[in-house]
Parts: C-alpha cells; sequence; structure tokens
C-alpha cells in the first residue's frame, strides 16, 4: 500500500510538473509574441511619424505653389500668401471642430455594450426572482 500512496503522489508531482513547464512555455510564447508586436507597432509609429514630416514637407511646398500661382494672376505676393494662409486657417479650423467632435464623451461611450450589459443584468435579475417565487 505504501508503494501504491508514492506512486501516486509521483504521478500528481509529475503532473503539476508538467502543468508548471505547460504555464512556463505557455508564458514564454505570450512573451514572445507580445516582444514581437511591440516591436512591429514600434516600426509602424516611426514609419507613420516619417510619413508625417513628409506630408508636412507637401503641404507646405504646396501652399508655397498656390502663393506663387496667386502671385502669378497679379496679385501682390504678401497678397497672395495671406489669402493661402487665411484658406488653410478655415480648413483646420474645420478640421479642428470635426475632430473635437469625435473626441466628445457621447461619442466616446460604448453605447451597444452599455445596453447589452444592462439587458443581461435585467434578464440575471428576472431569472432570480422567477427562481425565488418558486
Amino acid at each position: 500500500m505504501d508503494a501504491k500512496v508514492r506512486s501516486t503522489t509521483g504521478l500528481l508531482s509529475d503532473a503539476f510538473h508538467g502543468i508548471m513547464q505547460l504555464l512556463r512555455g505557455e508564458l514564454a510564447l505570450a512573451r514572445a509574441e507580445a516582444e514581437d508586436k511591440i516591436r512591429h507597432v514600434a516600426v509602424g509609429a516611426f514609419l507613420l511619424l516619417v510619413a508625417g514630416a513628409v506630408f508636412f514637407v507637401g503641404l507646405n511646398v504646396l501652399a508655397g505653389a498656390a502663393v506663387a500661382a496667386l502671385a502669378g494672376q497679379g496679385i501682390a505676393p504678401g497678397w497672395a500668401a495671406l489669402i493661402v494662409a487665411a484658406g488653410l486657417f478655415v480648413i483646420a479650423g474645420l478640421l479642428v471642430a470635426i475632430g473635437r467632435h469625435a473626441f466628445s464623451s457621447t461619442n466616446l461611450m460604448p453605447r451597444r455594450a452599455v445596453r447589452n450589459i444592462r439587458r443581461d443584468a435585467k434578464t440575471l435579475k428576472e431569472a432570480l426572482n422567477h427562481d425565488t417565487s418558486l
């Protein structure tokens, strides 16, 4: 009987060690996958930053071209620059207004999730009331 207890204990110990090795392996895999994804996101963020810089240089050249085009039409260069700047400020103002609306607290509320949670709570409450009334 003593050998049977030791073998059961040994089997349980082996199972525990096997589970621990499996968990360590899964954690190592998760860590490696997370590091890979973080590296991937960092590269993407860097590329977006470079793209933003190139975009702003392009906008600057485009604004200069617009000023040159207006000046070519006979408008004084100072006035042409002022017209282009005013147009860009109007566009920027519209974009800010639209962007601020996207960040308003009512747009950030997860409405469907809240509605589903309320519905689930109501269903659970009704089920509990139904069970207690039996």
